[in-house]
């Protein structure tokens, strides 16, 4: 338990602060949505160790230091505080204000933002699935008989910013007139930022970066808070069905991020990505699978379905690697 202090530190600060403002209700409902968030993003956690090993030890304590507030209050707070801005076309605190005054009305809003932003955000998960299957020096395939075709075909430029252009435009076509335009411009805002976070390490680092680094800095911390904020919307999406009381969703999904940020911690000190081989491999399937989700805006998907997905995808990637270890650890004995 020692690795979860803090954030079993903040479960209890969030228990009390929930028990104050509404007793055991509360307190069951923060606990839920804790739930949900963790659920939600594990291959989350894969996903952002995949690109912190590739940091120095300064950076990647400066993210896990710096980016957890920004997780909890960034993403889970102010982030739909924004979105409900622009979709209200009302001011910022205006918008904090309906949040404490007219939740319902603020959840309105916020659902109705729903496909717009579910096109951003499976347009850049769906970029960040194909960077990494399309990696034409990628030798390690789990599916190989996908993974092999998808790395020959990466030899093609740009190929993944196609792809997922072509994604959108085939999707949006299944949309009613009135909601088309905006899918499509965020689904290209989605496209559009992805490629900026990476166009901007290598404008700062050089181009000697391999396609699967993602530069420290500012670019990096760009790439990692859009990835979050890319799993994250849906957790927000989600809560509301559970309660309005917007403090009540960035506490309990907030929480749930806090042990996220500690997971991916534990996987980059005991170096897990190494010791199984397609564990990554299974995380950026699931988040492919997100973004299908995600882009599928006419199909409802339950959470709970969206969270089992990415649970049985990691969790089959990591029986695969150690099948294959073993098998190999027993073809290395017969060789000797």
């Amino acid at each position: 338990m020692k690795p979860f202090k803090l954030p079993l530190a903040l479960t209890f600060i969030a228990m009390a602060a929930a028990f104050a403002l509404g007793g055991v209700k509360d307190v069951v409902l923060v606990a839920v949505l804790c739930i949900l968030e963790i659920s939600l993003s594990l291959d989350n956690a894969v996903a952002n160790a995949a690109v912190l090993r590739h940091w120095s030890d300064k950076w990647r304590d400066r993210f896990m230091t710096w980016g957890l507030p920004v997780a909890i209050f960034g993403m889970r707070l102010v982030f739909p505080l924004l979105i409900v801005a622009i979709a209200g076309h009302i001011g910022f605190f205006e918008a904090g204000k309906m949040a404490l005054e007219a939740p319902r009305q603020y959840a309105q809003i916020l659902t109705s933002a729903h496909h717009e932003v579910s096109a951003f955000g499976g347009a850049f998960l769906l970029m960040v699935f194909f960077k990494f299957m399309l990696d034409r020096d990628k030798d390690e395939h789990w599916i190989s008989i996908v993974e092999r075709p998808l790395a020959r075909l990466g030899r093609l430029t740009a190929i993944e910013v196609a792809l997922t252009l072509a994604v959108i435009a085939i999707v949006s076509t299944r949309l009613p007139d009135i909601e088309r335009a905006s899918f499509l411009v965020a689904g290209l805002g989605g496209v559009i930022a992805f490629v900026l976070s990476h166009g901007i390490g290598d404008f700062v680092g050089g181009d000697e970066a391999g396609n699967r680094v993602v530069r420290e800095s500012v670019a990096g911390f760009l790439y990692l808070e859009m990835l979050d904020s890319s799993f994250s919307f849906d957790g927000v999406i989600g809560a509301f069905a559970l309660t309005n009381n917007v403090f009540l969703i960035a506490i309990g999904l907030g929480v749930g991020a806090s042990y996220i940020r500690q997971m991916t911690l534990i996987l980059l000190k005991k170096g897990t990505l190494a010791q199984y081989r397609f564990l990554e491999h299974g995380a950026f399937w699931a988040i492919g699978a997100l973004a299908v989700i995600m882009l599928s805006v006419n199909v409802d998907v339950p959470e709970v379905i969206t969270g089992l997905i990415g649970a049985f995808t990691i969790g089959a990637a990591v029986i695969s690697s150690i099948v294959v270890q073993r098998r190999e650890a027993v073809a290395g004995d017969r060789a000797s």
